[in-house]
């Protein structure tokens, strides 16, 4: 009975939702005629974007991962992902870099050195970082980065649907793999990975969470009972691991011993404080299933808590884990990506906001505060694009872009529908023939108005693109105090997004350096406290989709000429207060002893 209701759902939710995202989209074409100038924009939203890759040295174009002939009438679909950038400054020079992975065998990564004049180089074959999908080791998937020797340079895990890479930096200037005595699996389907320092002793930890089935090669299938068992509770993905940092580029499995283990088909992970306690919790955002929530229990053990908390009660397909904090109160919501599609299946976005006591509850509040209608969402950040004083929420959108004017909807319906034995075969899956599945759609761009409500800007202030997205990175390129955009897009090309603030608006940012704590500072606090208001924001590694922003810690202020103090907790538990600091610069901070 429920899975008739499914289908049925898929097929007949035809009216109502279509109204709506016609309306919307006349709307904001409408509009995007009359914002032609940037004068224009800035006055009207306080910020403009321009798509300038070209122009600042950035060629680009993703290239998906391979499959085996059996699952060529789905391929679309099984090799829809891969596409990833992660922002890093590798050679610490005070200029953000980025990373970009591409997934075929045999497509080389990209790695972009900002020059620091506006432009960039792409240095990846000198580094080591662009053979990455060669025969036998499966295909790129995004990367991850953190200092995990604490020499000053942040190192990078590449995780593949296939075997793991860890990557040392010699000082921007070329990595060496750690090899397979690291401690890594040798062979996993991992559709996401973050740093984090679990267990607060000075070394950042790394967690891995897989998507497909760990003995599944997807170029060279046994058989083709690979897919999820389920739409709604599948429990037959990848593995999670978590490798504890012993030092000396080794890592111990305690994935057991802590508790954190599941088969779910995880596509994102967050690791954040949410009950403040000083010991960092995760978040896994899973597809084809409810969401997880492991809190942290004094850097012993994990426990998994998601339903109690309100996030793993509905089953979606969830597909980011972002963290902000959306009213300045000082705590952060999550930002957890699904489907809505026009006319046929209206999942909703979740926006997880934390309850007002001690307990870790959230409520979902993407309805009410207008960030629920994306797409087929992927990738999403929070920033403060227009330095108001306010995270604003960025979000790629689209599957499978096929042929122009033709639907799978329907046939998908068919299989998600369908019993376990139907579903979780591959071969029952309808033939795609070059049909799009949520196809052309466009990225949406919420700003946040700082009383509860948030409104797609996107078009309006420069952003038209209709690649079928993935992850999206934060970084201030120029070191204006200004964040721009990174698209990374599934078999498209990277798209930079310039831009332009109203210089009226001030802002403040931290470059935070641990000492007691893990040299990343991966998991420190940071509350700015001006005009009767605060924010707070945590660094992590892994954030949104296959993605990572800037390590440096940015602050919108809006017109405010001052600020009061600003508390950083440091991941070793240790508080340290700056009263009064500049605005309008970076700041440095190392961690007090």
């Amino acid at each position: 009975m429920i899975r008739s209701l499914i289908a049925i759902c898929f097929a007949g939710l035809l009216f109502g939702p279509a109204a709506y995202f016609r309306w919307s989209s006349d709307s904001a074409e409408t509009e995007g005629r009359e914002l032609i100038s940037t004068s224009t924009r800035l006055q009207r939203y306080g910020f403009s974007l321009q798509e300038v890759s070209k122009e600042v040295g950035v060629d680009f174009v993703h290239q998906p991962p391979q499959v085996d002939e059996r699952l060529s009438h789905i391929e679309p679909q099984v090799s829809a992902m891969g596409a990833s950038v992660s922002i890093v400054d590798v050679d610490q020079d005070g200029w953000q870099d980025f990373f970009l992975t591409s997934s075929a065998p045999g497509a080389k990564n990209h790695f972009y050195r900002n020059l620091g004049d506006g432009t960039f180089e792409e240095i990846a074959e000198q580094l080591g970082l662009a053979d990455l999908n060669s025969d036998g080791v499966g295909a790129c998937m995004g990367s991850a980065w953190a200092d995990f020797d604490n020499d000053g340079f942040d190192d990078v895990l590449v995780y593949r649907w296939g075997r793991q890479e860890l990557l040392k930096n010699h000082q921007g200037k070329r990595f060496e793999k750690v090899g397979d005595s690291s401690g890594l699996p040798a062979w996993a389907n991992i559709g996401t990975a973050t740093w984090l320092d679990y267990d607060r002793d000075g070394r950042v930890d790394l967690f891995l969470a897989g998507y497909w089935p760990d003995d599944v090669r997807l170029n060279q299938l046994v058989d083709t009972r690979i897919m999820p068992e389920s739409f709604e509770y599948a429990d037959n993905g990848g593995h999670n691991w978590m490798l504890r940092n012993v030092g000396g580029g080794q890592f111990v499995d305690v994935t057991d011993e802590i508790g954190v283990d599941s088969t779910r088909w995880t596509l994102a992970v967050v690791a954040a404080d949410f009950d403040d306690d000083s010991f960092v919790d995760l978040f896994l955002a899973n597809d084809y299933g409810v969401s997880e929530l492991f809190r942290n229990e004094g850097g012993k053990r994990f426990r998994e808590i998601g339903k109690d908390s309100g996030v793993g009660f509905a089953p979606k397909s969830g597909m980011n884990a972002s963290v902000g904090d959306v009213l300045n109160q000082g705590r952060l919501s999550i930002y957890e990506s699904n489907i809505s599609e026009e006319g046929v299946l209206l999942q909703g976005n979740n926006l997880w906001f934390p309850s007002d006591d001690e307990s870790i509850r959230f409520q979902n509040m993407a309805s009410v505060m207008g960030v629920e209608l994306g797409g087929w969402s992927f990738g999403a950040q929070f920033g403060d694009l227009n330095n108001d004083g306010f995270t604003d929420l960025c979000v790629t959108n689209g599957y499978v872009s096929g042929d122009q004017g033709t639907s799978y909807w329907y046939d998908f319906s068919q299989i998600t529908g369908g019993h376990e034995q139907i579903i979780s075969d591959a071969s029952n899956w309808p033939d795609m023939r070059r049909r799009s599945l949520a196809g052309y759609q466009s990225t949406r761009l919420w700003v946040n108005d700082g009383a509860g409500s948030f409104r797609d800007v996107a078009q309006w202030v420069g952003v038209t693109d209709r690649y079928d997205g993935r992850a999206i990175a934060l970084a201030d390129f120029r070191n204006r105090g200004v964040l721009d955009v990174v698209v990374a897009n599934q078999r498209g090309p990277a798209l930079v997004y310039q831009n332009t603030v109203d210089p009226s608006r001030h802002w403040i940012a931290f470059d935070l350096e641990g000492t007691d704590s893990n040299r990343s500072a991966i998991g420190a606090r940071v509350r700015v406290f001006w005009n009767g208001q605060q924010q707070l924001q945590e660094k992590v590694a892994a954030s949104g989709y296959s993605s990572q922003n800037q390590s440096r810690l940015h602050f919108g202020l809006g017109e405010a000429s001052n600020i009061d103090r600003v508390v950083i907790r440091w991941p070793s538990g240790k508080e340290q207060e700056i009263s009064a600091p500049a605005i309008d610069q970076v700041h440095k901070i190392r961690e007090v002893r």
